[in-house]
This record gives structure tokens, C-alpha cells and sequence, in this order.
């Protein structure tokens, strides 16, 4: 049997740091890594990012609602249409930072108030991390919001 012992990371934002990623990324196999709405900059997110690969640690996509403030934790009066769009952006974006330094997105775990949103609207979360809605052929799969990338590595 395999644990995979998972944290949430990468949620420093520009001059502030927030977590303990450093101390973390040796301890954990893998991690959700903010997207840029409740927590994580560009060049912290970027940061986290090669601090996962030179840990080896699978990343995934950890979106939240454009919510700086309360730290992505508040509801927010969001369409599907909405979230989905929300959530393809952070996915997108991480995705970026992945390429750029070699590695795959490994799964998708949306951060608070923005999981309980996807589970309520029908916003689904691929096994290819893409975010669809029902009328595109999006179902519920996996465990409780979280969704692996497809395939091996």
C-alpha cells in the first residue's frame, strides 16, 4: 500500500509569506498549490513550483475564488458559468509554471468556499484537469473533490 502524505502550499502572496513550504516539501509526497485568487503570485507560485520538482513532490492545482481578503474561505454569488471560467484560469495558469519546469499537473483540489461551490453547481473537475459543466459531459469521479491527472507521470 502507498500513502500520499498531501499539503496545501504555495500560498504565500508577493511580500507575504504565509506557510511553511520550505520546512513541508521535504515531509510530503504531494501538494495543492494555490493558483492566484485566494493565495499565491506569480513568483511564488513559481517558487513553490521548484521547490516541489527539487523535492520530488506531485503537484496539483488548488483553485480558490478571487477572495485575497478572506482567504478564499467566503462564498461568493458565482455562476457556473462563472466558476468554471475561475477555475480553468487557475488551472491554466498553473499549468504554465508547471511546463516551463518540466512537470506534469498531477491532480485538482479546489480550496474552500470554491470546493463547496463546485460541488453544488455541477462544476466538475476532469480526470484531465479540466474544469467542465454537466452540459459539456462533466460527472462527479473520485474522492471528495479531488481528482487525479490523467495517466502515469
Amino acid at each position: 500500500m502507498k500513502v500520499d502524505l498531501n499539503a496545501d502550499a504555495g500560498e504565500s502572496y508577493g511580500a507575504f509569506a504565509y506557510g511553511h513550504d520550505r520546512e513541508i516539501f521535504p515531509l510530503v509526497t504531494s501538494a495543492n498549490l494555490a493558483c492566484g485568487f485566494h493565495g499565491g503570485s506569480p513568483g511564488r507560485i513559481l517558487e513553490a513550483v521548484r521547490l516541489a520538482k527539487a523535492h520530488g513532490v506531485a503537484v496539483g492545482a488548488h483553485p480558490g475564488f478571487p477572495d485575497l481578503v478572506g482567504f478564499g474561505r467566503r462564498e461568493m454569488a458565482l455562476s457556473p458559468e462563472e466558476v468554471y471560467a475561475d477555475v480553468l484560469y487557475q488551472i491554466g495558469a498553473l499549468s504554465a509554471f508547471l511546463k516551463a519546469e518540466g512537470l506534469p499537473l498531477h491532480h485538482v483540489k479546489p480550496h474552500g468556499a470554491c470546493l463547496a461551490k463546485v460541488r453544488r453547481t455541477g462544476v466538475y473537475l476532469s480526470p484531465d484537469g479540466q474544469a467542465r459543466l454537466p452540459s459539456q459531459g462533466g460527472k462527479p469521479q473520485g474522492g471528495p473533490g479531488t481528482l487525479p491527472a490523467p495517466g502515469p507521470g
